[in-house]
């Protein structure tokens, strides 16, 4: 009955620590993952969507920002003159400055796609910046723990062990969920860039209007929420990764066991609740 016993205080010994071994190596995983996915630029992420979202926005969505382009311009010309006590009082430097104001927005719309795609180099390089600090102090070494660990687990009983098995292997499937929730929010913002980006000529051409520029600067705005909200990513996964790693030095395995899966759900909440709050910085709508 004894050696029936050891045999299975062993197995269930030998299951606890290749569960905890499992998810802490997931947690160094899901670190590594998600500095590379939010550290990718459009192109990098899918060259055919990249492609094929820049062919759209060329041949589709400029000319419709060209007519627009016009409208808002020649709207422009029509304010400016009629301010002047209805034409009595035209300078001819008025002209110059619509001349100049159109010229601008001619470039700008004609450059959109490269505007873009710089607010985002600028975005990824400060995520590049951000991963490496964070992989770099998020690492949870198991070697170091496990032989304590494994000596704490031998002094138990076998009903206890149990109980941890379970435990461990059920905190273990919320890792799962976590695999999901980063799935859905990286792949998720990076299909919203592609949407957003395709369709930048139209209020690019609205930017240098007074009535309309308010659309242009949202739309800014909205650039630079969605460039940083990888950043935001970045720091959440790094908070997690050090609370993860401030228990699992824990002598109670199983308060840290529970203790893992509450920062997990924590952790999917956070996530989600990145991009309300990238745009809340950048007050974009």
């Amino acid at each position: 009955m004894d050696a029936i016993t050891d045999w299975l205080k062993e197995l269930l010994i030998s299951g606890i620590l290749s569960n905890l071994s499992g998810l802490f190596d997931s947690v160094n995983e899901k670190v590594g993952e998600i500095s590379t996915q939010v550290g990718l630029t459009p192109q990098a992420w899918n060259g055919g969507i990249f492609n094929m979202v820049r062919n759209l926005s060329t041949t589709v969505i400029l000319p419709i920002a060209g007519i627009i382009l016009t409208l808002v311009m020649t709207l422009e010309l029509i304010q400016m003159l009629t301010e002047r006590n209805n034409l009595n009082d035209v300078d001819t430097w008025m002209f110059f400055k619509w001349i100049f104001k159109s010229a601008c927005a001619v470039l700008i719309v004609s450059n959109t796609w490269n505007i873009v795609m710089a607010v985002f180099d600028v975005s990824q390089s400060v995520v590049h910046s951000a991963s490496g600090v964070i992989s770099g102090t998020t690492s949870i070494d198991m070697t170091t723990i496990l032989p304590d660990l494994q000596t704490t687990l031998e002094t138990m009983d076998l009903g206890p062990l149990l109980g941890l098995w379970v435990q461990s292997f059920f905190v273990g499937i919320t890792m799962w969920a976590l695999t999901i929730c980063i799935f859905v929010i990286t792949f998720g913002r990076m299909i919203e860039i592609y949407l957003v980006t395709s369709v930048a000529p139209i209020p690019m051409a609205a930017m240098m209007g007074r009535e309309w520029g308010g659309m242009g600067q949202s739309y800014l705005r909205s650039l630079f929420a969605l460039g940083f909200q990888g950043f935001m990513i970045m720091v959440c996964v790094a908070i997690y990764a050090v609370l993860i790693r401030s228990i699992a030095t824990s002598t109670d395995i199983s308060k840290a066991i529970w203790t893992c899966m509450g920062y997990t759900v924590l952790l999917c909440f956070t996530l989600f609740k990145t991009g309300s709050l990238a745009k809340s910085v950048f007050a974009a709508h």
